[in-house]
C-alpha cells in the first residue's frame, strides 16, 4: 500500500509532467548551483544527484567553485567536479549533457565564471529554486519562493512526480541538511507545517539528523573559533535606537584568522540573540566583491534592503547580496539604513 503524504501541491502538474518527459530523454545529465554554495546549493545537488543515479541516469554535480569544508561529510562530495579546479573536466561533462539542472539560484551571474558554459550549452536547461525574481534563462522554470529552501521545494518536485521510492538514506541525508542550514536549524522561514511532515519522511530512511547538525553547525575549527570571537568582540556594532546591528570583517582580518569558506556561517544571526536587536548586517571583504549577508526576526524584513541597496534579495528574515565597491562604502550604506530606521521610529514616537 502506498502511504501518501498530506502536502499540499504547489507546482503545477504541467510542470512537472514536463520535467519527468526531459529527465526520461536524457541521459547525461549536468547539476550546478550557485557560486559559493552553502548546504541548500550542495544538499539540493547532491540530493538529486543520488537520486538520478538510483533511477539509471549519469548524473554528476559540477560546481563553480569549492564548498565549504563543513559540507564535505555529505556522501557524494568526492564525485563533484569544481570549475575552478577542473575546468576541462566540468567542459567536458556539459558539453556532452542532454540535461542541465539548475538548482539555488535565479540568474546566470550567480553562477560566476561558469555562466558563459552552461549559457552556450546546446542542452535543455531546467531550473528548480526558489528565490525571488528568476532571470528565466531556463527552458523549464520551477519557482516557489515562498519554500523556505531549494532542497524543501526539490521533496515536492520529486514526490509529486511520483518518484520518492528513488530517496535513498543518501538522497535524504543531502536534502534535510539543506533544509537545516537555510533555515538556522529550523529557527527562521520554518513555519510551514508542511515541512515537519517532509522531515519525517525524510527520517524514515534512516538519516541522523542530530549528527548532521552536529557536523555540519556544531563542529568548529580553531581557527573558525577565534574569527567568531573576534568578530563579535571587536567588530560589533549595535545600533540600539534603530535595533539593528552590523558586522564587518575585511580581508586583512580573514587573513589573520586563517579564514576558510564557512567559518563565518551563521555569525550574521549572532547579534539578533541580543534583546532589542531585531536586524542584523555582515559584510565580509572578498576581494572582488562585498559579501552581505542580512537576518531578522518578526516582521522586520531585510530582503528589501539587499534588493535596494546590494543588488541581491531572498526572504523576509534571510537575505544577501553582493556589493561591487569598497567595504567603507558599503558600511555606510547599512550606516544610512540604521539612520532611516531611527528617524522612523521617532517620528512614530512623536506621533503617539
Amino acid at each position: 500500500m502506498i502511504r501518501r503524504l498530506m502536502i499540499k501541491r504547489v507546482v503545477k502538474d504541467e510542470k512537472l509532467q514536463e520535467l519527468k518527459r526531459m529527465l526520461n530523454a536524457a541521459q547525461n545529465i549536468v547539476i550546478t548551483c550557485h557560486v559559493s554554495p552553502d548546504g541548500d546549493a550542495i544538499g539540493s545537488s547532491l540530493g538529486f544527484m543520488h537520486l538520478l543515479r538510483k533511477w539509471g541516469k549519469n548524473a554528476r554535480v559540477v560546481t563553480p567553485d569549492m564548498l565549504p569544508p563543513s559540507l564535505t561529510f555529505l556522501p557524494g562530495t568526492k564525485d563533484i567536479v569544481v570549475f575552478t579546479r577542473q575546468e576541462l573536466m566540468a567542459k567536458h561533462l556539459i558539453d556532452n549533457a542532454d540535461l542541465i539542472i539548475c538548482l539555488d539560484f535565479n540568474a546566470l551571474y550567480r553562477i560566476d565564471r561558469l555562466a558563459p558554459v552552461i549559457a552556450d550549452s546546446c542542452a535543455k536547461k531546467v531550473m528548480i529554486d526558489h528565490h525571488l525574481d528568476p532571470e528565466g534563462f531556463a527552458d523549464l522554470q520551477i519557482s516557489h519562493p515562498e519554500m523556505s529552501s531549494t532542497c524543501e521545494l526539490l521533496f515536492h518536485v520529486i514526490y509529486f512526480m511520483g518518484m520518492k521510492r528513488l530517496i535513498s538514506q543518501w538522497s535524504a541525508m543531502c536534502i534535510y541538511t539543506g533544509m537545516m542550514t537555510d533555515t538556522g536549524n529550523f529557527t527562521y522561514n520554518s513555519n510551514n507545517p508542511d515541512l515537519y511532515i517532509i522531515i519525517a519522511e525524510l527520517l524514515r530512511r534512516g538519516i541522523d539528523k542530530d549528527n548532521i547538525y552536529n557536523v555540519a553547525i556544531n563542529t568548529f575549527s580553531e581557527e573558525r573559533i577565534r574569527l567568531m570571537g573576534y568578530a563579535l568582540s571587536e567588530k560589533m556594532e549595535l545600533f540600539p535606537e534603530s535595533g539593528g546591528a552590523l558586522i564587518v570583517l575585511n580581508h586583512d582580518e580573514l587573513v589573520k584568522y586563517r579564514y576558510q569558506r564557512g567559518d563565518t556561517e551563521s555569525l550574521v544571526n549572532r547579534p539578533l540573540s541580543i534583546p532589542g536587536i531585531n536586524w542584523s548586517f555582515f559584510l565580509r571583504d572578498d576581494v572582488e566583491y562585498i559579501k552581505v549577508s542580512a537576518r531578522s526576526t518578526g516582521d522586520f524584513a531585510v530582503n528589501g534592503y539587499c534588493e535596494q541597496y546590494f543588488g541581491g534579495g531572498g526572504h523576509k528574515n534571510a537575505a544577501g547580496g553582493e556589493y561591487r565597491g569598497s567595504l567603507e562604502e558599503a558600511k555606510q550604506l547599512v550606516y544610512n539604513i540604521a539612520e532611516s530606521l531611527k528617524q522612523q521610529n521617532d517620528t512614530k514616537q512623536e506621533n503617539n
